[in-house]
């Protein structure tokens, strides 16, 4: 009864679970499947949260709150924290982008008793993390991935994916506009900077160590260093050093969600049958097939299945970075949004998944037609 109570609280790693045990049903668990599985998104993820869980407790993020703070229309704090996830995400991935922002953006939306907008606003968040990181080759997994496996420069990547960044970005602001349509000059109404916190001097070693470390997580991100299982047990123990207490705060059912995912991928994957369905239904099809699959195992794992039958990597990278615009599993970005506000806010999972779908849409309604046509041309 426990059980079934608990995976009742958590709808994503239910689905993930049933779709990872149906999988492997159809293809018999080996030893290439592990293999498959992508361990390096994980340890990343494993990182980054234990690492913003040190920053959280450490209050690391207060100069940001602060000058968050200071801006007093509403409208300019949404779109300072949108576009902070939109120009980020190009850099530190879209995950790492929204694990940052939409903690900032709930303590900031709550101390200013504007918390009816923080699920619109976190929900075009996780848009400006899908669109913005999609111009840079390691902005998401997907692109890094596309990018390995491709061969094409840094330029002419960044270049082919260009336009409908841009267009993304104009969007974004009239989107927030639109939010904010019935009183375009809202103050934020926060009056005190209590909420901020206060450093403790005999702390201050504490927050110099976890800096170091997140700038070490970062570089392993960037750099795509070949040694990054070292790092990832490497910030384990260091975290443990300074403060054991934190690795029991890192979200561990996110990263069994994104476990069982893969598991998922890998399996269908390595399913002959699948695999030659796939290699005649995929060429010059891939923009359609790379959104309707991601609906179903999310764009990383669709990214891993699909890119050995397509012919044009064009159309299926903008399928990719849009199908995280159309429901909750089309992007594992979407799911960490997702854990973030249910952490905060238990039992409205629901609510949750209505507005961020509702926007969501609204968007890719707009950018799915220029989208197919800019992804006619090859990669």
């Amino acid at each position: 009864m426990k059980v079934l109570s608990f995976l009742k609280r958590e709808p994503m790693l239910t689905v993930s679970v049933l779709a990872a045990v149906a999988a492997l049903i159809i293809t018999p668990p080996s030893w290439e499947l592990l293999s498959d599985i992508d361990w390096r998104t994980l340890g990343t993820l494993f990182m980054m949260l234990t690492v913003l869980e040190g920053f959280k407790k450490e209050n690391i993020f207060r100069p940001l709150l602060r000058l968050a703070g200071n801006i007093r229309s509403m409208v300019g704090l949404s779109l300072f924290l949108v576009f902070s996830v939109f120009f980020s995400s190009m850099f530190v991935t879209n995950d790492v982008s929204l694990i940052i922002f939409v903690p900032l953006t709930i303590i900031l939306f709550r101390a200013g008793g504007k918390e009816r907008y923080i699920l619109p606003v976190i929900s075009m968040e996780n848009i400006a993390a899908v669109r913005g990181s999609l111009l840079t080759p390691f902005g998401s997994p997907q692109n890094l991935f596309i990018y390995g496996q491709s061969g094409v420069s840094a330029w002419r990547f960044i270049s082919y994916m260009f336009p409908i960044w841009v267009i993304s970005g104009i969007l974004l602001i009239g989107f927030v506009a639109f939010l904010y349509r019935r009183n375009i000059r809202q103050r934020t109404d926060i009056e005190s900077f209590q909420f901020i916190g206060e450093w403790q001097r005999w702390r201050r070693g504490r927050r110099i160590a976890y800096l170091l470390i997140f700038a070490l997580v970062i570089t392993t991100i960037v750099t795509r260093m070949s040694w990054w299982f070292l790092v990832v047990p490497a910030v384990a123990i260091a975290v443990f050093i300074i403060d054991r207490q934190v690795l029991a705060l890192t979200d561990y059912v996110l990263l069994l969600t994104f476990f069982c995912f893969f598991i998922f991928s890998s399996s269908i994957a390595r399913n002959e049958a699948i695999s030659s369905f796939l290699s005649s239904a995929v060429a010059n099809s891939e923009y359609l097939w790379s959104i309707l699959l991601s609906q179903a195992i999310s764009n990383v794992p669709a990214a891993i299945v699909l890119y050995p039958f397509a012919v044009n990597r064009g159309a299926l990278l903008y399928g990719l970075d849009s199908a995280g615009l159309c429901t909750l599993i089309g992007s594992l970005a979407s799911v960490i949004n997702y854990r973030l506000y249910v952490r905060e806010y238990p039992g409205k999972g629901k609510k949750f998944i209505l507005v961020f779908t509702l926007i969501s849409l609204a968007f890719f309604a707009i950018v799915a037609v220029p989208g197919y046509f800019i992804s006619l041309s090859p990669l």
